[in-house]
Protein backbone atom coordinates (compact mmCIF):
# COMPACT_ATOMS: atom_id res chain seq x y z
CA UNK A 1 0.00 0.00 0.00
CA UNK A 2 0.95 3.63 -0.47
CA UNK A 3 1.78 5.52 2.92
CA UNK A 4 3.50 8.66 4.06
CA UNK A 5 6.15 9.04 6.68
CA UNK A 6 4.63 11.06 9.64
CA UNK A 7 7.61 12.29 10.52
CA UNK A 8 7.28 15.95 9.19
CA UNK A 9 10.83 16.06 8.42
CA UNK A 10 11.23 13.25 6.05
CA UNK A 11 6.74 13.26 4.63
CA UNK A 12 8.29 10.70 1.93
CA UNK A 13 5.47 8.77 0.12
CA UNK A 14 6.56 4.69 -0.08
CA UNK A 15 5.16 1.22 -0.36
CA UNK A 16 4.22 -0.79 2.33
CA UNK A 17 3.01 -3.63 2.74
CA UNK A 18 -0.53 -3.89 3.67
CA UNK A 19 -0.28 -7.22 5.12
CA UNK A 20 -0.15 -6.31 8.79
CA UNK A 21 -2.90 -3.93 8.84
CA UNK A 22 -4.88 -3.87 11.90
CA UNK A 23 -8.67 -2.36 12.20
CA UNK A 24 -7.89 0.88 12.32
CA UNK A 25 -6.34 0.71 9.05
CA UNK A 26 -2.42 0.61 10.63
CA UNK A 27 0.74 -0.86 9.76
CA UNK A 28 3.95 -1.29 11.83
CA UNK A 29 7.46 -0.40 9.91
CA UNK A 30 10.28 1.69 9.45
CA UNK A 31 10.91 4.41 7.14
CA UNK A 32 13.25 3.48 4.16
CA UNK A 33 14.33 7.37 4.17
CA UNK A 34 14.60 8.70 7.66
CA UNK A 35 14.39 5.22 9.38
CA UNK A 36 12.05 6.41 11.44
CA UNK A 37 10.20 3.10 13.29
CA UNK A 38 6.25 4.21 13.01
CA UNK A 39 2.76 2.69 12.96
CA UNK A 40 1.91 4.18 8.92
CA UNK A 41 -1.79 4.34 7.78
CA UNK A 42 -3.48 3.23 5.07
CA UNK A 43 -4.27 5.78 1.93
CA UNK A 44 -8.05 5.27 3.07
CA UNK A 45 -7.32 6.36 7.01
CA UNK A 46 -5.10 9.17 5.85
CA UNK A 47 -7.95 10.42 3.33
CA UNK A 48 -10.11 10.53 6.01
CA UNK A 49 -8.41 12.17 8.61
CA UNK A 50 -7.57 14.81 6.21
CA UNK A 51 -11.02 15.48 4.48
CA UNK A 52 -11.59 16.18 8.15
CA UNK A 53 -9.29 18.26 8.69
CA UNK A 54 -10.50 20.58 5.70
CA UNK A 55 -13.90 20.40 6.87
CA UNK A 56 -12.86 21.63 9.82
CA UNK A 57 -10.78 24.61 8.41
CA UNK A 58 -13.68 25.56 6.26
CA UNK A 59 -15.70 26.33 9.37
CA UNK A 60 -12.58 27.68 11.46
CA UNK A 61 -12.79 25.02 13.92
CA UNK A 62 -8.56 24.20 13.97
CA UNK A 63 -8.40 26.41 17.30
CA UNK A 64 -10.32 28.03 20.00
CA UNK A 65 -10.64 28.59 23.54
CA UNK A 66 -8.63 32.24 24.79
CA UNK A 67 -6.66 34.29 22.18
CA UNK A 68 -2.82 33.45 22.74
CA UNK A 69 0.30 35.28 21.60
CA UNK A 70 2.03 33.06 18.29
CA UNK A 71 4.88 33.19 20.49
CA UNK A 72 2.93 31.96 23.66
CA UNK A 73 4.87 28.71 25.24
CA UNK A 74 2.24 26.76 28.03
CA UNK A 75 3.62 25.99 31.04
CA UNK A 76 1.75 23.00 31.13
CA UNK A 77 -0.16 21.23 28.36
CA UNK A 78 -1.44 18.05 26.92
CA UNK A 79 -1.34 16.51 23.44
CA UNK A 80 -3.93 13.80 22.43
CA UNK A 81 -3.20 11.53 20.11
CA UNK A 82 -5.73 9.54 17.94
CA UNK A 83 -8.42 9.41 21.11
CA UNK A 84 -11.34 8.19 19.47
CA UNK A 85 -14.05 8.67 22.27
CA UNK A 86 -15.50 12.28 22.31
CA UNK A 87 -16.18 11.26 25.92
CA UNK A 88 -12.80 11.10 26.49
CA UNK A 89 -12.04 14.09 24.90
CA UNK A 90 -14.27 16.17 26.93
CA UNK A 91 -12.82 14.84 30.14
CA UNK A 92 -9.39 15.54 29.11
CA UNK A 93 -10.21 19.19 28.49
CA UNK A 94 -12.18 19.60 32.27
CA UNK A 95 -9.02 17.50 34.04
CA UNK A 96 -6.88 20.10 32.16
CA UNK A 97 -9.01 23.23 33.47
CA UNK A 98 -8.51 21.32 37.09
CA UNK A 99 -5.43 20.83 37.30
CA UNK A 100 -4.37 23.93 35.22
CA UNK A 101 -3.32 23.11 31.92
CA UNK A 102 -3.41 25.62 29.60
CA UNK A 103 -3.10 24.11 26.45
CA UNK A 104 -4.57 21.18 24.67
CA UNK A 105 -3.68 19.99 21.44
CA UNK A 106 -5.23 17.37 19.89
CA UNK A 107 -4.05 15.37 16.25
CA UNK A 108 -4.89 12.55 14.09
CA UNK A 109 -8.47 11.49 14.57
CA UNK A 110 -8.79 12.68 17.78
CA UNK A 111 -12.73 14.53 17.81
CA UNK A 112 -12.20 18.87 18.84
CA UNK A 113 -15.29 21.50 19.68
CA UNK A 114 -17.58 22.23 19.10
CA UNK A 115 -19.46 18.26 19.28
CA UNK A 116 -22.17 18.31 21.91
CA UNK A 117 -20.42 14.98 23.09
CA UNK A 118 -17.29 16.83 24.33
CA UNK A 119 -19.57 19.81 26.05
CA UNK A 120 -21.65 17.09 27.99
CA UNK A 121 -18.67 16.44 29.98
CA UNK A 122 -15.81 18.92 29.73
CA UNK A 123 -18.98 21.60 30.75
CA UNK A 124 -17.39 24.43 28.52
CA UNK A 125 -13.78 23.93 29.83
CA UNK A 126 -12.86 23.81 26.20
CA UNK A 127 -14.08 27.77 26.43
CA UNK A 128 -11.53 28.53 29.17
CA UNK A 129 -8.41 25.88 27.88
CA UNK A 130 -7.07 27.13 24.81
CA UNK A 131 -6.75 23.89 21.94
CA UNK A 132 -5.25 23.66 18.42
CA UNK A 133 -5.72 20.68 16.29
CA UNK A 134 -3.34 19.26 14.19
CA UNK A 135 -3.56 16.44 11.61
CA UNK A 136 0.35 15.10 12.54
CA UNK A 137 1.06 15.04 16.66
CA UNK A 138 4.80 15.41 15.53
CA UNK A 139 3.95 18.56 14.01
CA UNK A 140 3.05 20.20 17.31
CA UNK A 141 6.13 17.84 19.32
CA UNK A 142 8.63 18.72 17.13
CA UNK A 143 7.99 22.58 17.11
CA UNK A 144 7.28 22.35 20.84
CA UNK A 145 10.79 20.85 21.43
CA UNK A 146 12.02 23.75 19.54
CA UNK A 147 10.56 26.29 22.13
CA UNK A 148 12.28 24.22 25.29
CA UNK A 149 9.17 22.06 26.33
CA UNK A 150 10.04 18.83 27.57
CA UNK A 151 8.02 16.41 25.80
CA UNK A 152 6.71 13.58 28.35
CA UNK A 153 4.90 10.26 27.28
CA UNK A 154 1.92 8.78 29.41
CA UNK A 155 2.33 4.92 28.80
CA UNK A 156 3.18 1.45 30.71
CA UNK A 157 6.00 0.20 28.71
CA UNK A 158 9.55 -2.10 29.67
CA UNK A 159 11.27 1.63 29.28
CA UNK A 160 8.73 3.37 31.54
CA UNK A 161 9.11 4.79 35.08
CA UNK A 162 6.59 5.79 37.22
CA UNK A 163 5.57 9.22 37.49
CA UNK A 164 6.00 9.77 41.17
CA UNK A 165 9.69 8.77 41.42
CA UNK A 166 10.45 10.79 37.92
CA UNK A 167 9.06 13.69 40.05
CA UNK A 168 10.15 13.05 42.84
CA UNK A 169 13.92 12.59 41.18
CA UNK A 170 13.39 16.15 39.71
CA UNK A 171 13.39 14.57 36.03
CA UNK A 172 10.19 16.11 34.55
CA UNK A 173 11.00 20.37 34.25
CA UNK A 174 8.62 22.81 33.32
CA UNK A 175 7.74 23.86 30.08
CA UNK A 176 6.08 20.35 30.06
CA UNK A 177 3.65 18.64 27.72
CA UNK A 178 1.86 15.27 28.45
CA UNK A 179 1.14 13.03 26.01
CA UNK A 180 -1.44 10.71 26.04
CA UNK A 181 -2.64 8.15 23.09
CA UNK A 182 -5.38 6.02 21.97
CA UNK A 183 -7.83 4.20 23.88
CA UNK A 184 -6.73 0.40 22.67
CA UNK A 185 -2.89 0.58 21.40
CA UNK A 186 -1.18 3.56 23.31
CA UNK A 187 1.14 6.19 21.95
CA UNK A 188 2.70 5.27 18.44
CA UNK A 189 6.35 4.65 18.25
CA UNK A 190 6.97 7.92 16.09
CA UNK A 191 5.59 9.75 18.83
CA UNK A 192 7.63 8.07 21.81
CA UNK A 193 10.56 8.55 19.66
CA UNK A 194 10.06 12.13 20.97
CA UNK A 195 9.37 11.65 24.41
CA UNK A 196 12.11 12.64 26.81
CA UNK A 197 10.68 10.45 29.28
CA UNK A 198 8.13 7.94 29.25
CA UNK A 199 6.04 7.88 32.48
CA UNK A 200 3.11 5.58 34.33
CA UNK A 201 0.68 5.40 37.33
CA UNK A 202 1.15 2.20 39.53
CA UNK A 203 -1.78 -0.38 38.56
CA UNK A 204 -2.65 -2.78 41.67
CA UNK A 205 -5.12 -4.66 40.07
CA UNK A 206 -5.79 -7.48 37.24
CA UNK A 207 -5.92 -4.42 34.67
CA UNK A 208 -2.68 -2.93 33.19
CA UNK A 209 -3.80 0.20 32.50
CA UNK A 210 -6.69 3.04 33.22
CA UNK A 211 -8.95 4.42 30.83
CA UNK A 212 -6.85 7.15 28.90
CA UNK A 213 -8.87 10.26 30.24
CA UNK A 214 -8.88 8.65 33.96
CA UNK A 215 -5.08 8.20 33.69
CA UNK A 216 -4.19 12.01 32.17
CA UNK A 217 -6.28 13.25 35.05
CA UNK A 218 -4.29 11.89 37.64
CA UNK A 219 -1.56 12.26 35.99
CA UNK A 220 -2.33 16.18 35.12
CA UNK A 221 -2.58 17.06 39.21
CA UNK A 222 0.60 15.01 40.08
CA UNK A 223 2.29 17.29 37.71
CA UNK A 224 1.19 20.45 38.15
CA UNK A 225 1.21 19.80 42.00
CA UNK A 226 4.58 18.06 41.74
CA UNK A 227 7.06 19.83 38.91
CA UNK A 228 8.01 23.04 39.57
CA UNK A 229 9.34 26.12 37.19
CA UNK A 230 13.01 25.96 37.28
Amino acid sequence: MQTRCPNPECAIEFDLSGDDLDKRGHAPGRCPDCGIHATFRSPDAIAIIEREFEKRKAKGQLKGGPERAEDWVPELSVLVEDVRSLWNVGSIFRSSDGAGFQHVFLSGITGSPPRKEIEKVSLGAEQVVSWDYVVNPLQAIVQLKKRGVQIVGLEKSDESVLLSEAIYRNELKRPICLIAGNEVSGLSPQVLHHCEIVCHLPMRGMKESLNVAVAYGIAAYMIAQGVHKT
